[in-house]
């Protein structure tokens, strides 16, 4: 039995250090959180404050003729209230700051200020929303995983993509990032370095025509930092290839961006997608979306490398070479025969 767990604990370990942090998530929310604290509580605590070192609490039991520097505050929940009537510019009335204290009249004056600035931040972010609609974003879908397989006779990273709706995206553009810690020359190492990953399709990048689920491809040759990886040690790097798609769209003309990443261990190679577009006997075209993500095993060279030096040694089987110390001698022959 000690045994067993002591196992479970080991694979527990390893597959929590086999995890990788992620900059941007599968559904393309950037993982930089900022808090946000709520100016109402926080401004609620220091009239809170203001009233305690005043004496103005009923705990303190003030005299008849004490003047507090806000009134009817008895409590951190009245000093909440009085928070939110001022910021909000509610004013009920029924309490109120006087002229006893100059810290009150300061502190009004600052959650004032505050308050709409926090209200000139919230309508920008408001009318961004409504410009740049990120629910029409929410309908173009990435695969889940990414494959790497010969296409054309050139090894390729693949990625597939769908439009779940039937309106278009106008001017569509794809490209990627891969995210990875790069050492230069000089010796200085470069955190998140960002390399360029160019992406196409048989149509190109530009302009795509989204009316169907499209697979985009990279091309693996010498320029591309996937050159040197193979399949026994893709799993070992630790970069982060990020995927953005812009277009516009077409109802509202409003521009909408697309991410998602994708992760050494999200990255299969040898595998291409199965079929997800049929015809049926209707002539109608038909998509089967469960078939979006899933994958086929085919016979794929385990690196780039490889896959070259084939291809050059095939090149080279195919040509004859000239050997520069030959020399054809003529051998003359005579038919002259004596009798």
């Amino acid at each position: 039995m000690f045994s067993y767990l002591r196992k479970r604990f080991a694979s527990h370990i390893r597959e929590q250090s086999r995890r990788r942090a992620r900059l941007v998530s599968k559904d393309g929310r950037c993982n930089i959180e900022f808090a946000f604290l709520g100016s109402w509580f926080l401004f609620g605590l220091l009239w809170y404050v203001v009233a305690y070192i005043h004496k103005d609490l009923p705990e303190f039991n003030p005299s008849i003729n004490h003047t507090p520097c806000v009134d009817n505050i008895n409590g951190l929940t009245s000093a909440f209230l009085f928070s939110l009537e001022t910021q909000v510019t509610i004013g009920y009335g029924f309490r109120c700051v006087t002229e006893q204290c100059a810290t009150a009249i300061f502190l009004l004056i600052f959650q004032s200020i505050l308050g709409v600035i926090i209200n000139s931040f919230m309508c920008g972010a408001i009318l961004a929303k409504i410009s740049r609609s990120k629910n029409r974003a929410k309908t173009i879908t990435f695969s889940k995983n990414a494959v790497i397989s010969k296409r054309g006779g050139k090894l390729c990273l693949l990625i597939r993509v769908a439009n779940l709706r039937k309106s278009l995206l106008i001017g569509s553009h794809i490209y990627g990032k891969l995210l990875k810690t790069t050492i230069t020359p000089e010796g200085e190492t470069i955190i998140l370095d960002q390399v360029n990953i160019e992406f196409v399709v048989d149509a190109g990048n530009e302009n795509l025509f989204f009316i169907s689920p499209l697979t985009i491809y990279h091309i693996i040759d010498k320029n591309s930092p996937f050159f040197h990886m193979a399949a026994e040690t893709i799993l070992q790097q630790d970069f982060e290839l990020v995927v953005f798609l812009d277009g516009t769209v077409e109802a509202t003309s409003a521009t909408c961006q697309v991410r998602t990443s994708y992760i050494p261990e999200e990255v299969l190679w040898g595998y291409r997608f199965a079929p997800i577009v049929s015809k049926t006997k209707e002539g109608k075209y038909r998509v089967d979306f469960q078939n979006f993500s899933k994958t086929v095993a085919v016979e794929t060279p385990h690196c780039a490398f490889c896959l070259y030096n084939e291809k050059e040694t095939k090149a080279r089987e195919k040509k004859g070479y000239d050997n520069p110390g030959f020399v054809l001698s003529e051998v003359s022959e005579t038919s002259d025969t004596k009798m």
